[in-house]
């Protein structure tokens, strides 16, 4: 999993073949979100 960004211990990944609409994984100890990249909406999951 690659992994772009890390940060107060939350990791952003970005997968080269995923899905649209554009979007980012950001995991954070047991909690997952996908955001959306241009309006940053949270589009399943949530973080603490």
């Amino acid at each position: 999993m690659p992994t772009i960004s890390e940060f107060f211990g939350i990791l952003i990944r970005m997968y080269y073949d995923d899905h649209n609409p554009p979007h980012f994984h950001a995991y954070y100890g047991e909690y997952e979100a996908i955001i959306l990249i241009d309006t940053l909406d949270v589009v399943e999951g949530g973080l603490p």
